[in-house]
C-alpha cells in the first residue's frame, strides 16, 4: 500500500506541476492579487473625518497641543471664513461636517445623507463639548477619560487582512478545481477503471489525492507568507501564525470534498471547472476573502457564516494576525472538519467509476 500511495503521490505532484495552466491558476494567480492589493494599498489608514471649521471656534482653538495631536488622529480639519462655501462642501459630500460657534452654542452641520459619517461627528463634538463644558465649571482634572481603541481593525492594514483573506480563497480554488478536473479527467480517460482494476485499494487513491493536495496547499501558505514579509508589504505575524497551519489541512479538505462533489456528476473537464467557479467565487465575495464584511447587512452575514471559506478566513485572521491563541480556533476546525465529513459522504454515494 505504501508502495502504490508513493507512486500514485508522486504521478499526481508531476502531473500538477507540467500542467501549466493548473499551476499559474493554482499559486501565481491568487499570488497576483496578494502583490497588487499589498502593493497598492500598503500605506492605507483609517481615514480622518474631514471638518471644515468656519471661523474662529474656541471649543477647537483652545485645545492644548498635546491633546490636539490626539484630536488631529481623527478630525482633519480645514479652517475657512466663507460660510457659504463650507456648507456646500458638506452638500457635496466633500467634507463630513462643516462646525462653527455662535455666541456660546456651537453649530455641527452634517449631512443627513451618510448617517455613519454624520454619527460619527456628532459623537466626537458630543465628546469635546462635555469636556469643554468640565473645564468651565472648573473641574481641571475629570475622575474619567475617554480614550477611543479600535480592538482589530488598526492593527489588521490592508496587507494584514488580504494575506490570510487571498491565502484561503487560493486554498479553495486549488484544493477544489484539483478534485474535480482531475476526476473527471481521469474517469473520461479510463484511468479510474484501470486503478480499480489495478492491485491497488481505493483507500490508496484517495489518500494519495488528499497528499497532493495538503502539500500544495501547504506551498501555497509557504509563498503567500514569504512574499507578505518582505519589508515592502510589511506582513505581522502573531506568536501563533503556526496554528494556521491546522487551519490550512481541515480547509483543504472541506474543499477537496467539494471539489469531489462536483467531480461526481460533472460529465466534461468544462464542466467541472464551470460548477467549480460557481461555488468558490461567490463563496469568496460573500466569505469576506476580498474585504471586510462588518458594515455588510445583517442577512448577508448570516449567509456568510454557513460558509467554509468564512471559518477559514475567520480562523486564520485570529491567529496570524490578531494574535489570538490557539484555543481560538478550534470552533474553526470543528466546523471544517465537520463539513469534510459531510459533503465527503455525499460525494461517494454519487461517485462513479466510469461514464457507462
Amino acid at each position: 500500500m505504501s508502495r502504490g500511495l508513493s507512486s500514485l503521490s508522486r504521478a499526481m505532484t508531476l502531473g500538477f506541476v507540467r500542467d501549466k495552466t493548473a499551476l499559474f491558476f493554482t499559486i501565481l494567480f491568487p499570488l497576483m492579487f496578494l502583490v497588487l492589493f499589498g502593493g497598492i494599498f500598503k500605506d492605507q489608514t483609517a481615514p480622518r473625518t474631514a471638518v471644515v471649521q468656519i471661523g474662529p471656534v474656541a471649543l477647537l482653538d483652545q485645545i492644548p497641543a498635546q491633546e490636539r495631536g490626539e484630536l488631529d488622529r481623527v478630525l482633519k480639519l480645514e479652517p475657512t471664513d466663507d460660510r457659504a462655501a463650507a456648507l456646500e462642501k458638506v452638500r457635496k459630500g466633500d467634507a463630513d461636517a462643516a462646525v462653527e460657534q455662535v455666541g456660546r452654542e456651537i453649530v455641527v452641520h452634517y449631512s443627513a445623507a451618510d448617517q455613519v459619517k454624520s454619527g460619527t461627528v456628532l459623537g466626537i463634538f458630543d465628546s469635546l463639548i462635555q469636556t469643554g463644558n468640565l473645564v468651565a465649571a472648573g473641574v481641571t482634572r475629570p475622575s474619567y477619560s475617554l480614550q477611543a481603541q479600535q480592538v482589530e481593525d488598526e492593527s489588521l492594514k490592508t496587507i494584514q487582512y488580504v494575506t490570510p483573506g487571498l491565502l484561503g480563497w487560493a486554498i479553495a480554488t486549488g484544493a477544489m478545481f484539483g478534485a474535480a478536473l482531475t476526476l473527471v479527467t481521469w474517469r473520461q480517460k479510463k484511468i479510474l477503471r484501470r486503478l480499480r482494476l489495478a492491485p491497488v485499494s481505493t483507500a490508496t487513491i484517495v489518500g494519495a489525492r488528499v497528499g497532493v493536495s495538503i502539500g500544495i496547499a501547504l506551498v501555497q501558505m509557504a509563498i503567500f507568507i514569504g512574499v507578505a514579509l518582505i519589508p515592502y508589504f510589511g506582513l505581522q505575524l502573531s506568536a501563533y501564525w503556526w496554528m494556521a497551519i491546522p487551519l490550512v489541512i481541515a480547509g483543504t479538505l472541506a474543499f477537496l470534498a467539494i471539489g469531489l462533489l462536483a467531480g461526481s456528476f460533472a460529465k466534461t473537464a468544462e464542466a467541472a471547472g464551470a460548477i467549480a467557479n460557481l461555488i468558490v467565487l461567490p463563496m469568496a465575495f460573500l466569505s469576506g476573502a476580498f474585504f471586510p464584511l462588518e458594515g455588510a447587512p445583517g442577512w448577508l452575514q448570516t449567509v456568510s457564516k454557513a460558509l467554509p471559506l468564512r471559518h477559514l478566513v475567520d480562523g486564520m485572521q485570529n491567529v496570524m494576525v490578531r494574535g489570538q491563541g490557539p484555543a481560538s480556533v478550534l470552533p474553526q476546525l470543528g466546523l471544517l472538519l465537520g463539513f469534510a465529513v459531510v459533503v465527503s459522504a455525499v460525494a461517494v454515494l454519487l461517485f462513479r467509476w466510469d461514464d457507462a
